[in-house]
């Protein structure tokens, strides 16, 4: 039997799951709020891992063209103190494929393929029916029946609302956002101090981190403690009080530091909220979700690799599975719950100590899963 299956939100978790359907010819519904792929910026670069991200790639039949995507050397991780002072240099081995870079957008377009989307389909709510199945309601007044709805729609989700009233919950915890263009050669002095990959430098409940992503991209993020309102004197669309007002936070940094702030021309503003460890629901027939909408953890690295697998595993769970469309979703949900709980656990932790009293705790976390170089001390020119 062919279940009429809605995905909402096209982002890489509910991409994944309709495009391992779409290898095995099961018809899906893909909703979308953005009215296209390319509304606005996909935002920065993922490294996936061997053992979540590829491997639902390689459900998906993918694996072979991210590899070609891909850029292994960005696995580079160089951290600073705040002096300017090398403390860390780890470069990754050239056969090193363990957590392989690949820009957001690049990763959207390598899902999105063949298939189509129903792009500017903004969901309201998702309202589960009485003898299973679930109701769309679109913002255009449309409503559409499904045997199965998966939310995959992030963060502030309108299809979580069918199984969960959780909300989510500020960190205490902002990341301001700007970006470089074309770095290697309208600041040559900044790429070489990014290197290949990314660039860390922490101090008291503060850090900045520089990623770079293809093409001479590189994303800069501000990020610190701070109550929900700490821009109330700010307007966030004026980019040079935004650059003072961080440039003040930041002072006393060495100046090549700082320079990763001098020169972006705008800032995003992005709170960090999760959902609570160990998020779980009473199981409502017809309805489930995935990636943020089901466990939004901190931005550690987990997120959209948890996403994507989890979007492959069910997808692979309804095409091939002979058991009922309600006990795979069940079942789904049992082994979802069980690892990403174990994943916001980590994420948690390690939010504490990346933005801690002791820079020095962000450092030995590190420690832990990369090898260690020398010190000395780092210039631009």
């Amino acid at each position: 039997m062919r279940h009429r299956i809605a995905v909402i939100g096209a982002g890489p978790g509910g991409l994944a799951l309709a495009r391992v359907l779409y290898r095995h010819g099961h018809p899906v519904t893909v909703l979308e709020r953005d009215p296209a792929p390319d509304a606005r910026p996909p935002g920065g670069t993922l490294d996936l891992h061997e053992g979540l991200g590829q491997r639902a790639l390689d459900m998906a039949g993918l694996l072979a063209e991210f590899r070609a995507l891909s850029r292994p050397e960005a696995q580079a991780m160089r951290i600073l103190d705040t002096d300017g002072t090398v403390l860390r240099d780890w470069q990754p081995r050239p056969d090193d494929l363990a957590n392989p870079e690949i820009d957001r957008g690049q990763l959207r377009d390598l899902l999105l393929g063949p298939m189509e989307v129903r792009w500017g389909r903004e969901v309201t709510r998702v309202v589960p029916g009485a003898g299973g199945g679930a109701v769309v309601h679109g913002a255009d007044g449309r409503q559409e029946t499904f045997d199965l709805v998966v939310g995959a729609d992030g963060a502030w989700s309108r299809t979580r609302p069918a199984v969960s009233p959780v909300t989510p919950q500020y960190t205490g915890v902002t990341t301001v956002e700007t970006s470089l263009d074309e770095v290697d050669t309208r600041h040559p002095d900044l790429a070489r101090l990014v290197g290949d990959g990314s660039l860390a430098v922490y101090g008291v409940h503060r850090k900045l981190v520089a990623q770079r992503n293809s093409g001479g991209h590189v994303k800069v993020y501000a990020q610190f403690r701070a109550e929900p309102d700490w821009h109330a004197h700010l307007d966030l669309a004026d980019a040079e009080a935004v650059r003072a007002s961080l440039l003040a936070l930041f002072d006393g940094w060495a100046p090549p530091v700082l320079d990763l702030l001098r020169h972006g021309p705008e800032f995003v503003h992005r709170p960090l909220y999760v959902l609570p460890v160990g998020h779980t629901w009473t199981h409502v027939p017809g309805v489930t979700l995935l990636g943020d909408a089901a466990h939004l953890m901190p931005p550690l690295g987990a997120g959209a690799n948890l996403a994507l697998l989890e979007g492959a595993e069910l997808a692979e769970s309804l095409a091939t599975g002979s058991e009922d469309l309600d006990t795979t979703v069940r079942a789904f949900e049992e082994r979802m719950w069980a690892r990403a709980g174990k994943w916001a656990q980590i994420t948690t932790a390690g939010l504490e100590r990346l933005l801690s009293p002791n820079p020095a705790t962000a450092v030995a976390l590190f420690d832990g899963v990369q090898p260690t170089s020398g010190t000395s001390p780092i210039t631009t020119t």
